[in-house]
């Protein structure tokens, strides 16, 4: 059959894009019925079959219908391919995709989709035949030959994204990170709200070495204003997020260190030490030492910080412990600190237990957690 679709083939194309599969098999049923010859309607119902119910039986049984009525229609070889695939019949769609291509050698998509898929094919066939493992160097010849299968396809068709998506697999699997950063940029100049490209230049550019919390925290909030639905990028944001709560105790423990140098908590014998209690001014001098601290420690750069970034750290405090347990580790060795100004002590004995006490638990867990990050 050729020409164009039958009208109600046209609309059961746009209800399977509109993931509205039942519709569209009771549409493709109707006009099945009308004309049983229809290879477009068979191909659309398998189509439909692949979508909600992934029922690869029920979509080899259409395009087998659509081929037996013209074994050359290169749209029914590619979703028979598919129908394959999800049949687990996956090492017999490397000769219909092969076949797609012949028939139609300046058609982007069977291309792109042998590159995808040959890899993974050679893998089994290469399991199959060593007792289930995997030699490595039929693995080096299947992801170079679907190297150079891909690189065609992005020749035919160089505005197309699925082709540069294939080609950044395959370059990650042969880990070619070079090709595999060519090919997001590729991806991100013809869709720059990509969610997957976009996660990974974000999280590439985010643990760079030298990056601090804060430059990473906005790189990823930068990227989730383009693409607010990336789970990656969402994580990420909470990673870099809890780095920025980890930082708070190094101002709260500058400032327990204040405090113990300001009651000479650790003169030696022989040096003089300062008289207890300590004279108000001194006290008080004490407590702007320390607010001086946390101002440009801590606050100017919390001022500093994107709105998502401020509006996603009592969010992620909500969430995950270990951020309510180094923020409380930073309250409680300020307020160790506090303790040892503030109070007209006479003797040193409690200051130095109130020192360590609020010393050890932030250091204690400093390098454990680390991977807690969300």
């Amino acid at each position: 059959m050729t020409g164009s679709p039958h009208p109600a083939v046209e609309r059961a194309d746009l209800l399977i894009d509109l993931k509205r599969y039942e519709e569209a098999r009771e549409l493709l049923a109707r006009r099945l019925a009308e004309d049983p010859e229809d290879i477009r309607a068979w191909t659309e119902l398998a189509r439909s079959h692949l979508g909600d119910q992934q029922d690869g039986a029920k979509a080899l049984e259409a395009t087998e219908r659509a081929l037996a009525l013209n074994p050359g229609h290169v749209g029914a070889l590619l979703v028979h391919a598919n129908a394959l695939r999800v049949g687990g019949r996956f090492p017999e769609s490397e000769g219909v995709l092969r076949e797609a291509i012949r028939l139609a050698p300046d058609h982007w998509f069977g291309y792109a989709r042998l590159a995808d898929w040959l890899w993974r094919i050679r893998m089994i066939s290469s399991g199959q035949a060593n007792g289930g493992q995997v030699r490595r160097e039929d693995m080096t010849a299947g992801l170079r030959e679907a190297d150079l299968i891909a690189q065609e396809a992005i020749r035919l068709a160089p505005e197309e994204v699925y082709v540069y998506e294939v080609a950044w697999l395959i370059a990650d699997m042969s880990g070619d990170r070079a090709a595999a950063d060519r090919m997001d940029e590729a991806i991100l100049r013809l869709d720059p709200q990509h969610e997957r490209a976009l996660a990974r230049r974000t999280r590439k550019a985010a643990t760079a070495p030298g990056v601090k919390a804060a430059e990473a925290a906005t790189l990823y909030a930068d990227a989730l204003a383009s693409a607010p639905g990336s789970t990656p990028m969402r994580q990420g944001l909470d990673a870099a997020s809890y780095r920025l709560l980890r930082g708070l105790r190094w101002p709260a423990l500058l400032c327990l260190a204040f405090a113990a140098a300001g009651i000479d908590l650790f003169r030696t014998d022989g040096e003089t030490q300062r008289e207890l209690p300590l004279v108000l001014g001194q006290r008080l001098w004490d407590l702007v030492l320390m607010a001086v601290i946390w101002a440009l420690c801590a606050l100017l750069r919390y001022r500093r910080l994107r709105a998502g970034i401020r509006v996603n750290l009592p969010s992620l405090i909500r969430r995950l412990a270990w951020a309510r347990i180094v923020l409380g580790q930073a309250a409680w060795a300020m307020l160790c600190a506090l303790l040892i100004t503030q109070v007209p002590w006479t003797e040193r004995t409690v200051p130095l237990v109130l020192f360590w006490a609020g010393l050890v638990p932030s250091v204690a867990t400093m390098w454990f957690d680390r991977p807690k990050k969300g």
